[in-house]
This record gives structure tokens, sequence and C-alpha cells, in this order.
């Protein structure tokens, strides 16, 4: 039986970031972001007191892209769905399996969420936050590491917030995992990148030796054609293999944009660079859009969705639209892309293929980094986009002693360069062997007396319509 346990307390951190380039995706650049960080103390059965943590980016305009919303109120969501989180955890009596407590708690967070016009994505993000924390303090207790203790299922993970599968297809996936040694980067190319010579998309001092590209669309079939004839010219001239994948940030209006889109795929010999490499287009069209649009003819490429995958049904959803997959992120919940996981290895055995991806948006070196690098490698991820490694310098505005004790913790996925602690990726991977210490993916926990508490929201958004 899995071991359960109680929630003694939950505490929220924050530091800020700042970015080392812009990173433009969508209809928003970012420049600077705080990063938030929990710290839960839980009370195992048997086992006594245990701490646990976890970290993330509180990206602005990305789980929320209502036009009337700024960038700040759309971080102060974030801030909110920490709190409502914690408040619903806390109020859990008695002892639970981890699952079971996040089980508990899901619906009534969207519920809560929404009386605060908070949509379903922003509100999934506190639950996600602080489980990945009390999963980090529930593997100290039992002194497993992640690998180990997911594949016995030391969540008590089972199907009852997804219908379609049967306990046993959760227990049979986990138990059939086994630690993915590498996970290549996949490199992002933001809509602001450089794109031809120094520092362009095939500068290997720029793309740190990856073998995959992440390429951003803006939703104009024509403009989007026309950045990726440049992009495929120089991934060209690489002297290795390479594949691609296009994000598009639902920024496609609807099915007949995306149409041309594809059509200039199907039909542009210049475009032939990036249509021979191309592994699937993610998240096309708004997700309001996406939940009403079946792709239909369109479905002969592999499309994704991410920003649509707001509740444990969005796969099943999305599949009956003509998906094929959809993103793992830690940041929209851990215990989802493992259920999503199982969903794609029985669908492909049933015939079609189906897969997960795995798309960074909020990963800091650190904490966040490391698990959700670790989800990726539990769960079969072979090639994930990593952010943090290009858009921040480092680890940022971490301290430096913090840095340095994470380089001692874990020294095949950091080095120190340029004066700096940075990711270290080896021929365009990033190796996990480090990860299986005891806890969730880390030796060591942030210093938490250089970390301010998290700002409290200054408002909460009711006056704001849908």
């Amino acid at each position: 039986m899995p071991p359960r346990l109680a929630i003694r307390d939950i505490a929220f951190f924050e530091r800020p970031v700042t970015f080392a380039r812009p990173f433009r995706f969508g209809a928003v650049v970012v420049n600077a972001t705080p990063q938030a960080f929990v710290l839960v103390e839980i009370d195992v059965e048997g086992k006594g007191r245990a701490v646990g943590a976890s970290a993330e980016f509180l990206v602005p305009k990305w789980f929320d892209k209502r036009q009337h919303l700024t960038p700040a109120e759309t971080v102060e969501e974030l801030r909110c769905s920490l709190l409502i989180a914690r408040e619903l955890y806390l109020a859990h009596r008695g002892y639970d399996t981890a699952f079971g407590l996040h089980a508990a708690c899901i619906a009534r967070q969207a519920k809560l969420c929404a009386k605060e016009d908070i949509p379903p994505l922003a509100a999934a993000y506190g639950p996600a936050e602080i489980d990945k924390a009390i999963l980090d303090a529930l593997l100290r207790a039992t002194s497993n590491d992640f690998f180990d203790g997911m594949a016995q299922n030391i969540a008590g993970i089972d199907a009852r917030l997804s219908r379609d599968l049967q306990d046993s297809d959760i227990e049979k996936f986990l138990a059939g995992r086994r630690r993915l040694e590498r996970v290549a980067v996949r490199h992002t190319v933001g809509l602001d990148d450089v794109i031809e010579g120094e520092g362009g998309v095939a500068d290997a001092r720029e793309n740190a030796g990856a073998r995959f590209f992440k390429l951003k669309l803006n939703g104009d079939p024509a403009a989007d054609a026309d950045r990726l004839i440049r992009i495929g010219r120089e991934l060209a001239t690489l002297s290795y293999d390479y594949k691609v994948t296009l994000d598009a940030n639902e920024q496609y209006a609807d099915l007949s944009a995306l149409a041309a889109l594809v059509d200039r795929l199907d039909r542009g010999n210049a475009l032939e660079p990036i249509a021979a490499k191309l592994l699937y287009i993610e998240q096309p069209m708004p997700r309001d859009i996406t939940r009403k649009s079946p792709l239909g003819a369109l479905a002969r490429y592999d499309f994704i969705v991410d920003e649509a995958d707001d509740s444990y049904d969005a796969f099943p959803a999305a599949r009956a639209l003509g998906y094929r997959g959809i993103s793992s992120k830690s940041c929209k919940g851990l215990y989802k892309s493992i259920v999503n996981a199982t969903r794609a290895v029985k669908w492909s055995g049933e015939g079609a293929k189906h897969f997960i991806a795995g798309e960074d948006l909020t990963c800091q070196a650190g904490l966040a980094v490391q698990q959700d690098l670790a989800l990726g490698a539990l769960i079969g991820i072979t090639h994930a986009e990593r952010n943090g490694h290009h858009y921040v310098d480092g680890f940022g505005e971490t301290p430096a002693a913090e840095a340095e004790r994470f380089l001692a913790g874990h020294p095949d996925l950091y080095e120190r360069s340029g004066g700096k602690v940075r990711l270290a990726i080896h021929d365009g991977d990033l190796l996990t062997g480090s990860l299986a210490v005891p806890g969730f993916a880390s030796a060591v926990h942030p210093d938490w007396s250089t970390i301010a508490p998290l700002a409290r929201p200054k408002t909460i958004l009711q006056e704001h319509s849908s």
C-alpha cells in the first residue's frame, strides 16, 4: 500500500529572474519574471516529519492570454492559484496518499479559481507546484529516489480522475518505467531570436549542439513560411541530422489559417528542410477554438495540444479531434503527465500512434529544471524543450553559493563556465544520473534565507469578464 501523509505546513517564496535576452512567444515578450518556490512540511505515517520543495517561473500571458489582462495581472492569477490551493490542501483532514490528496482538491480548486475569474490552466498551477513539493518530502521520508519510488507507485496514482483508464493501466505503466540516462535538448528559436550567422540557429555556441529545434510561429501563414525558409537554410548547413517542431502558442485564428500554413509545408520546395524534418505542430489555435475544430485532413501531420491541456479529460477530447499528442509540463501537473503518458502507450498499443512530448516553459536551473527533466526521463520523453539555459544566464539571480551547491550535488547536470554555474549539455543531451537521489530529483534545496516571501496579490480579478 502507498504510504499516507498529512500536510502540516505550506510556505511560498519568490525570487526575481532577469532574462539574458527577450523571449517572444505568441503575443508576449518576456524580459523578466519571478520564480516561485514552494516549501512543504508533511507527516508520513510510520516515518515522521519531512520537508519538500519545488520551483517554477510565474510566467505572464501563457496560462491566461485574454487580451484585457496585463502581463502583471496574469502573474497575479498564478499567485492567487497558489494561495487558494494552499488553503484547500491544509484543510484536508487526516492521512491520505499523495495522489489521493491531489484528487480530493483539484476539482474544488478549479471551482474556487473560476469564482475569481482564473481559468482552468492557471488554476492547476497551484496544485501542480504543491504536489511536486509533497512528493519530494514523501520520497525523502521513505529514502526513495523519484524513479524507484514512482515505479512502485509511491504516490498511489489511480484512475479516479481518468475514467477511460483502469487502475491496472497506470500500475502497469509505472512498473515498467526505467530512467532514461540522457534527454536531448530541443533548442527554442523564439520570434525575436537571431536566425542567420553569429548567434543564429546553426551557431554551436548558441544551440549547444542541439539536434532538435523548436521553432515559434506567429500565426501569419505567409510570414511564418518566410521565416521557416530562412531557418531551414541555416539548419541545412549543420553537419549532423536534426529534427524540428513548430509551436504557434494559439496564434492561428482558425482551421483556414492553419490549412494555409500546412499547404505551404506540403508544396513549398524552399520549406523542404523544415517539412522533411518536422515531428509535430504544437497548439496552433486558441484553446477555445481547438475544442470545437476537428483537424480533418490536416491530421496527416502530427499535432499536439499544450495550452488546451487544462483538465484530465483534455487528451481524450483532443484525440477525438485528430490530435496525436499532448505536452508534459510539470507546471500543469505531474500526475496528469503520468496519466497522459499511460494513455499514449495504451492507445498506441491499440493501433494508431499517440505520444507525449516534453515542452518546458517555466523551468529555471535548479529545482525546476531537475524535477521537470526527471518527469520526462521517467515517462519516456527522449527530447525536451529547455528555455532555462537559453533565456536565463546560468542560475540568474540565484546567489552564487546556492548555485555552487547545486553544481556539487549534480556535477553531471551543471558546469562552471564563464564565471557562472550553468546547465551542462553533453553532445546536445542533458544527463540524468545525479537525479536518482532520495527526494524528487534534487540533492539540494534552495537557501530559503535568501528568498523573499511570495508577494501577496494586490487584487483578485473578479471585476474582469471572460
